[in-house]
């Protein structure tokens, strides 16, 4: 059984949401309402559609989400049953209408393949622009270290909602909570699959938005999103780095260096850091390249200070 979370605070599009449980094609799930204290009363349209689909609702007295996103997120899927799968979808995305049937059609072959991260294919729906993206799809079976050098190098697109996966590995490793939950989800899909496979249903979509209210706009608290991005980094880099093939190991420390410029957080431990990774992984050349880089980039900061 699959259970369907949806941390609730915005109605604006809420029964969009709503609708696109309504009208799935298989009905075996269960949603999941947990309302972080919102101002915005939800109750009219859950008696709407109060027997379309089976949910529960749950009022929470206290706006947790603006401290923690992801204990939001906990205590919501604490409300939770004893399924086996779980999605966290929010309340402004939309399914269509064969992703649970899907799910179940490919659950044989997820079970076979050991896939503990699910995702579906995706649509974006631009609000300023009034227009819906062509499908992005996966690939059906994808090492989940592969798809995360495809994030880090701006190559492939994740949002939350589009996932499935075991809800026996969020009780293990859960969702670390970074600031803004920013790359929270991006690190569970590394920790969900054990580093393994993710398997993507490219047969069936979630549409998520793209407005000036999403967290992800490019101006919205730009401090705290590159705190969390340096943590998740960091996570990968210097945890887990030797989990990816060596060529990717190159990019990835390339793109932690530009960083690393960005914010200005250039020093003596990062020198030293991203040195070594490079000799150890037999790059001497681009030890040294790197090396000149920090030296121009220092020089340059200290003109302009």
């Amino acid at each position: 059984m699959l259970a369907i979370v949806i941390p609730y605070y915005k109605l604006t599009f809420f029964e969009d949401t709503l609708i696109s449980l309504a009208h799935q094609t298989d009905k075996r799930f269960k949603v999941y309402i947990g309302n972080d204290a919102s101002p915005e009363d939800p109750q009219f349209l859950l008696d709407k559609y109060k027997e379309r689909f089976d949910f529960n609702y749950h009022r929470f007295e206290d706006n947790l989400g603006a401290i923690s996103l992801v204990k939001q997120w906990d205590r919501c899927i604490a409300l939770s049953g004893n399924e086996d799968w779980m999605m966290l979808l929010c309340d402004d995305d939309t399914l269509s209408e064969n992703c649970i049937a899907d799910f179940y059609k490919s659950l044989p072959e997820i079970n076979e393949n050991e896939c503990n991260v699910v995702r579906f294919a995706t649509r974006v729906k631009q609000m300023e622009l009034r227009k819906i993206s062509e499908l992005y799809e996966h690939p059906v079976l994808e090492k989940a270290t592969d798809f995360m050098y495809r994030r880090m190098t701006n190559s492939t697109r994740s949002s939350l909602s589009e996932y499935i996966f075991r809800k026996s590995m969020y009780l293990r490793y859960g969702f670390f909570d970074y600031r803004l939950a920013w790359h929270s989800d991006d690190r569970a899909w590394l920790e969900f699959s054990q580093f393994k496979y993710i398997y993507s249903i490219n047969s069936a979509s979630v549409c998520f938005r793209l407005s000036k209210e999403n967290i992800s706009r490019s101006d919205f608290r730009i401090e705290e999103k590159n705190q969390a991005t340096l943590a998740f980094y960091h996570f990968v880099i210097f945890k887990h780095i030797l989990k990816f093939k060596r060529l990717q190991r190159k990019e990835l420390l390339h793109v932690y260096e530009q960083f690393i410029y960005k914010i200005n957080k250039a020093n003596f431990s990062f020198f030293i850091c991203v040195f070594t990774l490079l000799f150890i992984n037999l790059y001497f050349i681009q030890s040294i390249k790197f090396a000149r880089r920090l030296l121009i980039h220092l020089n340059k900061h200290a003109q302009s200070s």
